[in-house]
């Protein structure tokens, strides 16, 4: 999918070539689950899958939006209609983010936009911030109105958590607009410090692979909202304004002061030892020892799976065939409840271990799943 065959259809749909062609990807995220909204360190990469928006301005206050990947029409909405809970389907991303940048006082007029996207949906890969952060972007350019990285993240986030109404935390958006391609990005989700941390698995004889089991999640729904929930009150109980607040090595003292509260103590376990897990990865990586974050990776399943309780039989299935057959690690990623997993493996294992989780998911009457290599790609960019 070229920005020439988007730009094509803008042509075809609007009766005029567009201003520009922006691209914006999905990401994968190595290590550091629900860690995001708690304050704390993660650790994504970019796909080279992507959302690729064609876009024009218009002055008549109007946004009129179309899709290569749904069927239908050309959706007109006026700027001015434009408010949280409004709209129920893909639009919603982006008219949110136009409400968002309204709102925040910079001055958009309206926009013609068609849009392409290779990001699978529901898989955890964040298809929904690869959209939100091409439009963010291609405005930006646009209307000169001089944001950078970190801030249209901002803007696309406030779009999901206010617009759509899906409490999600900084990273998806974060990871879209600033990764560089063959690195992975170490996220302060705190202070929004950023640090390109080297990931070229080829190069030491490694494949990442995502398998989407093909088990739709939305981030709207209610269960990943109690786990924010959750988590929030379990701050609270601490006297911390965030888990981010609780140190490593005093997880213990900070579970014993919990007592009782079955519900909030496995919550904060799994976010105060996921931070330690993405400074361990980063560590492995600065020291050029990727092997090394295998059993980091499958650590953190576990605890996403038994403390979180945020897995499905899919994804267990997944990691356990993907470790029986030799992996160096596996785990879930992205916000769970279905969407993909993650598998560290040899190169010359790839084959094998794709056979076997294929073949596990075909006995257990499960639907096939997709696998493919995750390569780190560049962020948010113009293609034309």
């Amino acid at each position: 999918m070229g920005a020439q065959q988007v730009a094509d259809r803008f042509a075809e749909l609007y009766g005029a070539r567009p201003e520009g062609v922006w691209a914006a990807p999905g990401r994968v995220n190595l290590i550091g689950e629900h860690t995001d909204y708690n304050d704390g360190f993660v650790m994504p990469f970019a796909l080279p899958h992507q959302a690729v928006a064609a876009v024009s301005r218009r002055t008549d206050g109007m946004l009129r939006l179309h899709s290569a990947d749904i069927e239908g029409g050309i959706t007109e909405l006026r700027l001015d209609d434009l408010a949280p809970g409004g709209d129920h389907d893909w639009t919603a991303y982006p008219a949110g983010v136009v409400w968002a940048l309204r709102e925040a006082g910079h001055e958009v007029t309206g926009a013609d936009v068609h849009l392409a996207s290779t990001v699978p949906t529901g898989a955890g890969l964040s298809s929904s911030a690869a959209l939100e952060v091409v439009i963010a972007l291609a405005l930006n350019d646009l209307y000169d109105l001089g944001l950078k990285g970190w801030r249209l993240a901002r803007l696309c986030q406030r779009a999901e958590n206010v617009y759509v109404g899906a409490p999600t935390g900084i990273m998806d958006q974060t990871a879209s607009a600033c990764c560089e391609a063959g690195h992975a990005l170490f996220l302060d989700t705190r202070d929004l410090s950023q640090r390109q941390i080297p990931f070229d698995l080829a190069a030491r004889g490694l494949r990442l692979l995502v398998v989407d089991t093909q088990v739709k999640h939305a981030h709207s729904g209610g269960e990943y909202g109690k786990r924010r929930a959750g988590c929030e009150k379990g701050a609270a109980l601490l006297g911390v304004d965030a888990l981010r607040d609780i140190p490593y090595d005093g997880l213990d003292a900070a579970l014993a002061r919990l007592g009782d509260e079955a519900d909030v103590v496995p919550l904060v376990r799994h976010v105060v030892t996921e931070n330690e897990r993405v400074e361990r990865t980063v560590a492995l990586l600065r020291a050029g020892d990727p092997r090394a974050i295998g059993p980091v990776l499958t650590e953190g399943h576990a605890s996403l799976r038994d403390d979180f309780r945020i897995s499905c039989p899919e994804l267990d299935l997944v990691v356990d065939t993907a470790l029986a057959g030799g992996a160096l690690g596996a785990r879930m990623t992205g916000g769970g409840f279905g969407g993909s997993a993650i598998v560290l493996a040899e190169a010359a294992d790839v084959d094998t271990l794709t056979k076997s989780v294929e073949e596990a998911f075909a006995a257990a009457g499960f639907t096939a799943p997709r696998v493919f290599e995750a390569v780190p790609s560049a962020g948010a960019r113009r293609l034309a």
